[in-house]
């Protein structure tokens, strides 16, 4: 491996020890690292200036402590079996589900890799690297930076406890001539070496007898990220991504989606955009609308195109897609009640007297793949009708390819709300790879249950949260009762909010935009054939035709040459979400 591709694939916490290593030895050798180098007064300057010329020492480093010898496995001793892990995390503070060597978050998979490592469940020949190429991994989704999921899949191959096959030793003579345990030569008698009778064999079991793979990775694991079940029959030619047969996302939003304006403070010029309140969202609209996206569409004008996958097929099959409302999950906030804040038809909003507001509810799709954004496409397309801004019919016109081939620039839908919530096996064409989870605390209730069970340390992280909630609600409720903006003291206050459309896009706060411009109407981005088209120029090829063809023979040739091909050849089409 050349010196510039060294460190290409550490993680962020290996490089940050190494260079703390080599800092170290710098110390040791009677050399200042930049940090230690104090910055000198005009006394201090001289005295160092004197120091030095005297042959004195600055600093003298204490003698380095010996560490003790780290105690490695010998992974020949240990038999290995492939198992696939059904795990959950929350992706606000990550940089995404994939490994990046040059991100400045930290992903699932780094965090994931440092656990199996230290648990020695797999035995890489250089463990700051992270690289998964020799344990027959696997993942079923590779969600974006900041998306959750709840039913993340992956298969692994794991050291076992498995006893390893004995091989059969054959029978020793010593150096009479006689063979042990047998009768000597000249007696009269054959030579018959004896053997011990075996016990039965016990056979092997899962749960007494199995390493307790997903308490070892917890124990291990950041507590946002928890491994929920794992297959003891994982097939041997099992692949997470390629034998998934449906992945389910869900993303979750308030009724109301922000903050809305007292009646008295409404700019009529606003009305003229949309007659729904700001901050409301019609989501009987926002039903049908999704409903269009069930079949089999192109999607190219809902995703985000990738310059450096030549995938030309963006045709996707969505097998369900609604609005749903998630039922006991309100966070009673009074002031939303008040007549001022409602919409003036509070029934055509879904909203009943003296209920509990805001209401939380939750895009819903399946399906069978999803290109990349797909769902924040959809999702900002579904929010610009619950708002008022564009009609239903606009999605059956974007799914309509030669009306539309090129896809109108809009912005895309918060990340954070979006969650990966299950991901469903096997795929019709392949029964034989079902996956029969053993879920944490089926094996031992005590391992869900327990001080240390799973649910004790999910109820844990969830009531840090709900305080937060609880606790900013009720500031909400203060703030907003404490006020009388009637009496208006200052004579020079604005009658109004300026005229400037208000646009939910799936986060914190609203985004003003000025006037709204229609869907239709907007500056449309290129093609994704004019992407491929100036990506292949940009690495000189003719065009994208040249490249795919040049990225073909080089794959062929790789596999020729290692029987495989590397990892950023293996696919020339564009990965699923």
């Amino acid at each position: 491996m050349d010196k510039k591709s060294k460190y290409a694939q550490w993680s962020k916490d290996a490089l940050i020890q190494r260079i703390q290593a080599l800092e170290a030895d710098l110390s040791r050798a009677g050399k200042q690292t930049p940090e230690t180098i104090p910055e000198p007064s005009v006394g201090g300057a001289v005295a160092a200036v004197e120091g030095t010329q005297s042959g004195d020492a600055i600093t003298d480093s204490p003698p380095p402590k010996k560490k003790k010898a780290e105690r490695k496995m010998d992974p020949s001793k240990y038999a290995t079996r492939l198992v696939a892990f059904k795990l959950a995390y929350l992706g606000k503070r990550y940089g995404g589900f994939e490994f990046a060597a040059h991100a400045n978050l930290p992903s699932i998979e780094e965090e994931l890799w440092k656990a199996f490592v230290k648990a020695c469940l797999i035995f890489p020949e250089n463990p700051d690297e992270v690289n998964w190429d020799a344990w027959e991994y696997s993942k079923c989704g590779r969600t974006d930076r900041g998306v959750s999921a709840f039913g993340q899949v992956i298969a692994v191959r794991v050291r076992s406890n498995k006893p390893l096959p004995k091989k059969e030793e054959p029978v020793q003579a010593n150096e009479g001539g006689d063979v042990e345990n047998g009768e000597r030569e000249g007696e009269g008698k054959n030579i018959v070496a004896t053997v011990k009778e075996e016990k039965p064999k016990r056979e092997f079991d899962d749960f007494t007898d199995e390493l307790p793979y997903c308490r070892i990775l917890n124990r291990l694991l950041p507590p946002d990220i928890r491994i929920l079940a794992w297959c003891p029959t994982t097939p041997a030619e099992f692949s997470a991504r390629h034998d998934c047969r449906e992945r389910q996302y869900r993303y979750f939003f308030t009724q109301p989606a922000f903050a809305p304006l007292p009646q008295s403070l409404e700019n009529p010029d606003n009305a003229k955009n949309t007659k729904i309140k700001g901050g409301w969202l019609d989501i009987e609209a926002m039903r049908q609308a999704a409903k269009k996206f069930e079949g089999h569409h192109d999607f190219r004008n809902f995703c985000k195109v990738d310059p450096s996958k030549l995938n030309i097929n963006f045709e996707r099959r969505v097998l369900e897609s609604d609005i749903v409302e998630v039922k006991d999950a309100e966070t009673a906030l009074p002031f939303l009640d008040r007549d001022e804040f409602r919409p003036p038809s509070p029934a055509e909003f879904g909203l009943q007297e003296k209920s509990p507001l805001p209401k939380v509810y939750y895009f819903h799709v399946r399906g069978t793949a999803f290109l990349w954004h797909q769902i924040r496409c959809m999702v900002a397309i579904i929010f610009m009708v619950g708002q008022g801004l564009e009609d239903p019919s606009v999605i059956d016109r974007l799914l309509d390819i030669e009306a539309e081939p090129r896809r109108p620039n809009y912005q895309l839908a918060d990340e954070v709300p979006l969650v990966l919530w299950d991901c469903i096996f096997p795929r019709e064409e392949k029964p034989e790879n079902e996956l029969k989870w053993v879920y944490l605390g089926e094996d031992n209730p005590f391992n869900q249950h327990g001080i240390t069970g799973l649910l004790n340390h999910a109820w844990e992280y969830w009531r840090e949260r709900k305080l937060d909630e609880l606790l900013s609600s009720q500031l909400l409720n203060i703030v907003s009762s404490q006020a009388d903006i009637s009496l208006r003291k200052d004579q020079k206050a604005q009658a109004c909010v300026p005229a400037s459309t208000k646009m939910f896009e799936g986060g914190n706060k609203e985004r003003l935009v000025g006037k709204y411009q229609p869907l239709l109407k907007r500056e449309r981005l290129p093609s994704p054939a004019e992407v491929f088209d100036r990506e292949a120029r940009r690495k000189g090829y003719k065009d994208a035709a040249d490249m795919r063809e040049g990225l073909i023979r080089k794959r062929a040739e790789a596999v020729a040459a290692a029987g495989k091909p590397p990892p950023e050849l293996l696919s020339l089409d564009e990965g699923t979400e």
